[in-house]
């Protein structure tokens, strides 16, 4: 058997494999720049958490074909890190976060994290993508944006005025819009030119424009791999006292694993592989997040453009993960130089598309027209990341989605039959919670105190402790100033 048969009967699918590992390569490498620009750091550190992504986390069990690296549903998180605790902090933080994934991985809690509501998670990615547009508008102008998510927005009409008074800000905007215009029409250019993503084509077509006519925009700073890699120092471990730094590392943590296991199960439905095993996919994440903490890069998730890219371009096993990983280590240790011609406006108009993709329009419209509740989970939620910050705005959106749930779920119905003689029947049906209790005892209270009362809870499926001592208390009063006590029927299920 000649060494090429060989080769094919151990590794069926490597031409798909290596061919998926170079669209994804393409697709990651300015993402994985532009990701780190908009979060504050280096540039060099989003090729190290894609390195990562590929050669840690892409060798390990979980989803098969899914892609991670440096996600823009983290940047506004990571800017408000590193803004607030400083750059060797990010390290501590990924580290922890990654060390809980683990844990949580071992515990089997991954598959939990599929009981978030979808609406929360939207509202989360749509939040993100405000925030993230708004900030990325800044920076396409060559402004500084202001620290919170509603000053970025508040400040968007001043920032204008500003733009369109300086020809260097004008140029800086002309470049970010003409490369987000490439990425939009690219998708409608015969599929042999799509083979180039168009993120990509986008990136250097705005490279070569900048460097043929010398225009007056910022451009990438590099500093070497190896310098930007700064694994966290002592000082940094003792934020960990701090209780506002643990709650950022529950966020990341929270955050980046909702994340990657929706991704996850989003990718499941683009192949009919294998399907992703939740508790291993959340330990290969906290794996992957555990080197780039030690490393002091930035946090990892399981991203759906590069992994609908890898599927797409017809890979079969991991493999092509794990190469796209190779080829990101190859261009940064080969070619770092070819960094600093990227232009910045450039890499604002990436993630304003990206973050524009993050916002759910039409999905918005249909889940208000089947689902307003739903709907307005998600807006609220959006709003709230907007407003506040992520942690809280997604912790407002979970609370609403429970008292949603709660209040949906406590259903009860009471029906009074008075046939002008004898006692007064009253039969409740459904779910006798608290939530219920005003215009429970509203109706009941209402009823005549002169005459006897036959009060039917054998209809009822869930009597709490709240409901069941309110209508005792008012058993009790009605019987005072009535002639006959109330007669009452207990549930017919035991343990209600």
């Amino acid at each position: 058997m000649s060494l090429i048969a060989e080769r094919n009967r151990k590794f069926p699918h490597w031409r798909r494999d290596l061919t998926a590992s170079l669209v994804v390569f393409l697709v990651a490498l300015p993402l994985c720049v532009g990701v780190a620009v908009a979060s504050g750091v280096p540039a060099e550190l989003g090729l190290v958490t894609g390195i990562v992504g590929g050669l840690v986390t892409g060798f390990l069990p979980g989803s098969s074909l899914q892609v991670s690296g440096p996600a823009a549903g983290l940047t506004v998180l990571v800017l408000g890190a590193v803004d607030e605790y400083g750059l060797p902090a990010l390290g501590v933080i990924v580290l922890a976060a990654g060390l809980a994934q683990l844990v949580m991985g071992a515990l089997k809690l991954g598959r939990w994290f599929r009981a978030i509501s979808l609406s929360v998670v939207e509202g989360m990615l749509a939040g993100i993508g405000l925030v993230l547009i708004a900030g990325q508008l800044y920076s396409a102008a060559g402004l500084e944006a202001p620290a919170s998510g509603i000053d970025k927005l508040v400040g968007l009409p001043g920032a204008a005025a500003d733009a369109l008074g300086s020809t260097e800000a004008l140029t800086s905007l002309a470049l970010g819009a003409g490369t987000v215009a490439v990425m939009v029409l690219w998708k409608r250019l015969p599929k042999a030119a799509q083979t180039l993503p168009g993120a990509l084509a986008a990136v250097v077509l705005a490279t070569a424009v900048t460097a043929a006519f010398g225009l007056p925009v910022a451009t990438v700073e590099v500093s070497g791999l190896l310098d930007s890699v700064q694994p966290p120092g002592a000082d940094a471990f003792g934020l960990l006292a701090d209780v506002g730094f643990l709650g950022t590392i529950v966020a990341f943590t929270l955050i980046a694993s909702a994340e990657s296991l929706f991704s996850a199960a989003a990718v499941d439905r683009l192949h009919d592989g294998p399907r992703t095993e939740y508790d291993k996919e959340l330990m290969a994440q906290g794996a992957g997040n555990t080197v780039c903490g030690v490393l002091g890069a930035l946090p990892m998730t399981a991203v759906i453009v590069r992994s609908s890219a890898n599927v797409g371009a017809g890979a079969r096993t991991k493999a092509s993960r794990v190469l796209h990983g190779v080829w990101l280590l190859l261009f940064a240790a080969l070619l770092p130089a070819a960094l600093a011609l990227i232009p910045l406006p450039a890499l604002a108009g990436i993630l304003v598309h990206a973050g524009w993709k993050l916002i759910p329009f039409r999905g918005l419209v249909s889940l208000w027209r089947g689902h307003r509740g739903e709907a307005l989970i998600l807006v609220v939620t959006a709003l709230s990341i907007v407003a506040v910050n992520m942690f809280e705005g997604v912790l407002i959106g979970l609370a609403l989605s429970v008292v949603k749930t709660a209040w949906e779920a406590s259903h009860l119905r009471m029906e009074t039959v008075d046939k002008g003689a004898g006692p007064v029947q009253v039969h409740l049906t459904g779910n006798a919670t608290f939530l219920r209790l005003p215009k429970l005892l509203e109706s009941l209270e209402a009823l005549p105190e002169d005459r006897p009362v036959e009060l039917d809870l054998s209809g009822l499926h869930h009597l709490d402790h709240a409901c069941r001592t309110a209508l005792e208390n008012w058993a009790e009063r009605h019987s005072a100033t009535g002639t006959d006590p109330v007669k009452v029927t207990e549930p017919a299920k035991a343990g209600v």
